[in-house]
Order: structure tokens, then sequence, then C-alpha cells
């Protein structure tokens, strides 16, 4: 009996729309233009978990940052990483900000701050469909020495 060699599948690497969807994505904190975020992001696009208020799909991110940019106007996002598949992606990144009023209830410090974040796309035909973060909102507190 012949066995036959089968090649594994070939996994397709992310395509260059899908790279800038991804940077455009953040170039909207970057450049504080929110509404960068319904050139990228489909209309059904979900942002997994919601703030507490927050609406669904890319209006309801828009009002998030509206407030952040309104609070913190010195925001910054870095991106340290992208990485990922075909309409899979990963992105290593980060918020700089001065943290000068008071914040998840921790007392302004005036310090310069970073809050490393964690996010996962799905994307299809070039546009973010799904959106899964993390933040580390308690590397916050251990800056601010609200708790040592």
């Amino acid at each position: 009996m012949k066995t036959e060699n089968k090649r594994p599948e070939i996994v397709k690497g992310l395509t260059t729309s899908e790279i800038e969807s991804i940077e455009k994505f953040y170039s909207a904190w970057k450049l504080k233009q929110p509404t960068l975020l319904d050139e990228v992001c489909a209309s059904e696009w979900k942002d997994i978990p919601l703030m507490p208020n927050q609406k669904e799909g890319p209006k309801g991110l828009q009002e998030i940052m509206n407030v952040f940019i309104e609070t913190f106007p010195d925001i910054e996002i870095e991106i340290h990483e992208i990485f990922g598949t075909y309409e899979r992606a990963a992105v290593r990144a980060s918020f700089h900000f001065t943290h000068n009023k008071t914040f998840l209830g921790i007392e302004a410090t005036n310090k310069k701050v970073a809050v490393p974040i964690h996010e996962f796309h799905y994307l299809k035909d070039g546009k973010l469909t799904h959106t899964w973060h993390l933040e580390d909102w308690f590397g916050l507190l251990m800056q601010s020495k609200a708790i040592e």
C-alpha cells in the first residue's frame, strides 16, 4: 500500500492591507482622530470586553477615546509589535500619558506613566471585525504608588 506524502498547509501572513488597517486603528489615538476607526473597523466591529457604559461598535470606542484625549491631552500610543496570520493579528503596545488627573479612583501623580496593552484582532476584507484587549491598569497603580 502506497502512502501519500502530504505537505503541511501553508499559513498565510498578514496582508499589507491588514497591517495598514491595524496601524491606522492605533494612529487614531496618536493623531487624536477617533473617527479614523470608521475607516478600518467594520460597522459591526466588536470590542471585547466593553468598558462600563460603552456602546457597541466603533462609535462606542470613539466616545471612550474622546474622554481619554480630553482627560490626558498628551496621551500617545506606541506599537511595539504586530504579528499574526491572515485575518488574525496580535499587537503589543503601550499608552503613555501624564497622570495629571484622578483616574479610576487613583489620585493624580503628575508623572508620565505607561500602560501596556495586548490586543488580538480578527479582520475580514482588510477591516477589523473583533478586538479582544487587555490593559495593565494594575501597572498604573504601581507607577502611581497607589499601592506598594
